[in-house]
């Protein structure tokens, strides 16, 4: 043997390059396992490095290629809308024997148990309980999927509506909107992929603001850009008077030059990335904005249909014929607040159920129905998910002091429509007086299980390293609620 290759290669070294050998084998077999050696994969993560927006291909086939959520604010009462129980009224007056007192916000103001002061009938082939403040959506009822069972972990406003937007009663997370969004991408190049839409008279922001539609640990991309209900939509969308085409044309190509040299040097930077793509999404949005939230472009039977001229619903029926129009242009995922803060200014009927959802419901029995319908009609139902709910539900007890009800995290109703929901479906049962739910409960993690699910992901396999760990929206929770798909 060379002694100069005796001397280069010691037992001990070649025992080293040996182990290091199977190390690097080992590593190599981890890798393909996860698809992280194939061109395919390598070529999707250098696409969405230059544009996190990028379409992106689901996991499975989709229902559904856009979702339009209809957030009514505040805690809709179940009891008062869609879930119809006969035992109120035989009960009225009456105490709740057993009733955990701390379950609603206010402690001290338990009172007994009240009738709905609303009428129901049944509606549809299905036979679903409509209450009478719903008269338009009624008609709709066989292309609705109820959630009759729904639960939420807290009863207070900011905590759940955490909870419903991100999976977590904390603040700082990823929101729906955005998991969506970073899943899916955007069919859209000159719109925000995630657009928010909230109550425009003057009732304020929901508590949390926009950590609702926030994008937490993901990159701010897929955070909503939200829509101001006064003045301009969009702050800052005009460039300068003073500015010309071309001379924002070439600072925008000087500013992307820049950019991608300093990405080319720090690759894999999603944040840059994204910061690169809002500019030119901006200048794009220019003109595309503007025209997709012009309303008055639609003939003027479908502005009836929604209820523009109708001054009870024109703010939302006009949020409304916008949604429709964004995903129509390729827009992911909308978002629409009804009501504001919280009691009277949202569907938080703390003192009076009847004038508060009796109000709320006419700003948006119109406009929803219309949605429905003309999505319907131009064969966008089937690919457009609608989803309906609240924060939580509210308690079959009056509290005292007025004709309203408190919070109730125990059981609420959300119903999905198209998108691969199964319309006319009536899925879980709370007891007799709505307090909880009781048969098939659903938890937050599973409704968004189910809404992943009709778009095509994995609820399980849609996850974000953060800190050392895969995060998802469902957390370590989840299961779809297979019998409300079609």
């Amino acid at each position: 043997m060379n002694t100069n290759l005796q001397s280069a290669l010691s037992r001990r070294e070649i025992l080293r390059r040996a182990g290091s050998g199977f190390g690097m084998v080992a590593l190599a077999g981890l890798l393909e396992s996860e698809g992280l050696l194939s061109t395919a994969r390598a070529a999707a993560r250098s696409d969405r490095q230059l544009n996190p927006l990028a379409p992106q291909e689901p996991h499975f086939a989709a229902k559904a290629k856009s979702v339009i959520w209809l957030f009514m604010n505040g805690g809709p009462s179940q009891v008062d809308t869609w879930d119809f129980k006969p035992e109120l009224e035989k009960r009225d007056g009456k105490d709740l024997e057993g009733f955990d007192k701390n379950t609603g916000f206010f402690t001290d103001q338990v009172g007994p148990v009240m009738k709905s002061p609303f009428k129901f009938a049944q509606h549809g082939q299905c036979g679903a309980w409509v209450s009478e403040i719903f008269p338009n959506m009624a008609r709709h009822v066989d292309k609705m999927a109820f959630i009759r069972s729904c639960f939420t972990e807290s009863n207070n406003h900011s905590p759940a509506l955490f909870m419903i937007n991100t999976g977590t009663t904390r603040m700082g997370f990823p929101c729906v909107g955005s998991w969506v969004t970073y899943g899916l991408g955007s069919e859209s190049a000159n719109l925000p992929a995630f657009i928010v839409m909230s109550d425009p008279l003057n009732r304020g922001l929901p508590k949390g603001h926009a950590q609702n539609w926030g994008s937490g640990f993901l990159p701010s991309v897929f955070q909503g850009t939200w829509l101001a209900p006064q003045g301009e939509p969009i702050a800052n969308l005009k460039p300068p008077a003073e500015m010309a085409a071309q001379q924002q044309r070439a600072q925008l190509d000087l500013l992307a030059r820049l950019n991608q040299r300093h990405a080319e040097r720090h690759g894999g930077d999603l944040e840059l990335a994204a910061r690169i793509e809002s500019f030119e999404l901006a200048y794009r949005m220019q003109s595309a904005g503007p025209e997709a939230l012009d309303v008055e472009q639609e003939p003027e039977h479908i502005q009836k249909l929604y209820g523009l001229d109708n001054k009870e619903c024109t703010h939302f029926a006009r949020q409304c014929l916008v949604a429709r129009r964004l995903v129509e242009r390729g827009v992911r995922f909308v978002q629409i607040y009804s009501g504001g803060m919280e009691n009277e200014r949202s569907w938080d009927g703390h003192t009076n159920i009847v004038a508060n959802h009796g109000g709320f419901a006419k700003e948006t029995d119109v406009p929803i129905a219309a949605l429905l319908e003309d999505l319907s009609q131009r064969g966008m139902l089937d690919e457009t998910l609608v989803v309906w709910g609240g924060e939580f539900g509210r308690l079959p007890i009056v509290q005292k002091g007025g004709t309203g009800r408190d919070h109730n995290p125990h059981a609420f109703t959300v119903w999905l429509a198209g998108g691969g929901a199964k319309g006319g479906a009536i899925f879980g049962e709370t007891d007799e007086l709505g307090h909880k739910a009781v048969t098939n409960r659903v938890s937050v993690n599973d409704l968004h299980a189910t809404i992943l699910h009709l778009l095509g992901m994995n609820h399980e396999k849609l996850t974000f390293r953060y800190n050392g760990r895969d995060f998802r929206l469902t957390d370590v929770a989840g299961n779809v609620v297979t019998p409300v798909l079609a």
